[in-house]
């Protein structure tokens, strides 16, 4: 008898759970048991290795072959990543291949019927693990970009089946895998200087992401909300290597490749309005991230607010909070990181120019009611400005035209602000606790009463009490001021109008 370990891992959510893959070979009628909680693309994986393994020019046992994927209670769900490691654990098992110390790999890669290795979901959170055990990791070259924007970690990237026994057999060592770093200055193909006029919602939106404030823009149709969204990702700051790694993870799990030249730039994603609850928070079994967790560390803009579900909508409300979703299943749970920063833009009536002077609106009263209520009033209290957004004359256009601040210039104030947050608290303003607010917000007392009458006579929530000093901090950050002063809550209560 005949036995054999390989070290490789699952997928579940961001996480890669180690996965111990045993080979025994012994006497009786030819036949290959798989146990341990294998789905149908994994069962399949016998045919798979059979034909790699003979058409690489070794034999395949005319034996009894038992393969156990332990943990036994884990579910192992995600196609041929373990294809790789049954492949070896066969010929080691079988010794047509010997090998001195198997345990210092771990293997993942999906076989094709000739032996080339095919790539993988889910390469950098593996990748991430696998630093963390004090191990190398075996996968196919398509997956070594990916794998390697994990540092410190010895990434061997191979072809076919027979690159990785040369290897291992010291018959053809491979070389480790390096990544040439690239830092280029961001490009994009917005500018906020696109936009003429709009400086009140253009401050907004110099607010919004020094402080990583939601925003909500309120106005009639072709005034240029959507323009304005667009160009928020132009100027925010670049991901921080942690923040890039966590975002690419994501990104990693759901198939889709990181691009060297822009992996640091934060995500702007962009849900059509018919999008589903399961399409924006996550769902599905297993559980898969949605477009919350698509944009982490980076902007979730929702066009036709009000056209959206509004069960969808009211499924942001916590993660708006919590930063994070879970989704649970009969059989299992995942969490999703899901700190976004949430844009929004709507009409203010069905026909849009509803309170614009410069067309009629044909709706009554109770239509605009009516039309406004489909989103609720906790979802609107948890976004920090609220910004009217107007149709301009031609003239005041063709005043700011060719003389608009570019993205590159406002992007450097709101670095810096971002700096001062960050040196003062470790965290941007908007993810400020109320105790958070206590310690670095001081407001002077003249100020505290000016400010509750405001509330009062507002009937704001004591949610948007917070909201107004973490957005007057903000202010005072981008004028370089260590308190906040009276006029930069008068600016913050500006920003809370409702809609």
């Amino acid at each position: 008898m005949t036995f054999a370990v390989i070290n490789s891992r699952a997928s579940f959510g961001i996480e890669a759970p180690p996965v111990t893959i045993e080979v025994h070979i012994s006497c009786g009628l030819p036949k290959l048991l798989m146990v341990g909680l294998p789905e149908v693309a994994i069962k399949e994986s016998k045919d798979r290795v059979r034909s790699a393994i003979m058409n690489s020019g070794f034999d395949f046992p005319s034996r009894r072959i038992t393969i156990n994927l332990a943990p036994a209670d884990l579910p192992k769900k995600d196609g041929g990543r373990f294809d790789l490691a049954i492949a070896l654990g066969i010929l080691i098992a079988t010794k047509q291949i010997v090998v001195s110390d198997i345990s210092q790999y771990e293997f993942a890669g999906e076989l094709a019927l000739d032996g080339k290795l095919r790539p993988f979901r889910g390469a950098l959170p593996f990748a991430l693990a696998t630093k963390k055990a004090q191990r190398a990791l075996v996968l196919p070259v398509e997956d070594a970009t990916d794998a390697a924007l994990v540092t410190e970690v010895k990434i061997l990237s191979a072809h076919h089946l027979l690159d990785v026994c040369a290897h291992l057999t010291g018959t053809k060592i491979i070389a480790p895998y390096s990544m040439i770093a690239r830092t280029t200055e961001p490009k994009f193909e917005f500018d906020l200087a696109d936009i003429c006029g709009q400086e009140h919602a253009k401050r907004a939106l110099e607010i919004a992401a020094a402080g990583g404030h939601a925003l909500l823009m309120n106005g009639p149709p072709g005034v240029g909300k959507t323009m304005l969204a667009h160009r928020l990702n132009t100027i925010l700051p670049e991901m921080t290597d942690g923040e890039a790694l966590e975002t690419a993870a994501i990104y990693s799990i759901c198939g889709k490749k990181n691009n060297l030249d822009l992996w640091r730039q934060r995500p702007f994603r962009a849900p059509h309005h018919t999008a589903s609850s399961v399409a924006l928070v996550g769902g599905s079994s297993p559980p898969h991230p949605g477009e919350i967790s698509l944009a982490h560390n980076g902007v979730l803009f929702l066009d036709e607010l009000l056209e959206f579900n509004r069960n969808a909508l009211e499924a942001l409300r916590e993660p708006l909070e919590s930063k994070y979703i879970t989704i649970s299943r009969a059989a299992h749970q995942a969490i999703f990181p899901a700190n976004f920063q949430l844009v929004v833009a709507m009409n203010p009536c069905p026909c849009g120019y509803w309170g614009d002077n410069r067309a009629n609106c044909n709706c009554t009263a109770d239509q605009v009611r009516r039309y406004q209520n489909r989103i609720s009033g906790p979802f609107l209290d948890r976004i920090d400005l609220w910004v009217p957004v107007y149709s301009l004359s031609k003239n005041i256009l063709l005043q700011f035209a060719n003389k608009n601040v570019t993205s590159k210039e406002v992007r450097a104030r709101v670095v810096k602000a971002r700096q001062i947050a960050l040196a003062r608290a470790g965290k941007i303003n908007a993810a400020f606790t109320n105790k958070e607010i206590e310690a670095f917000c001081f407001i002077s007392a003249v100020d505290v009463a000016f400010l509750e009458d405001v509330v009062e006579k507002l009937k704001l929530s004591a949610r948007s009490y917070h909201r107004i000093i973490k957005i007057a901090r903000t202010i005072a950050d981008l004028a370089g001021d260590e308190t906040i002063q009276n006029q930069h809550l008068k600016e913050a209560i500006g920003f809370r109008r409702t809609i």
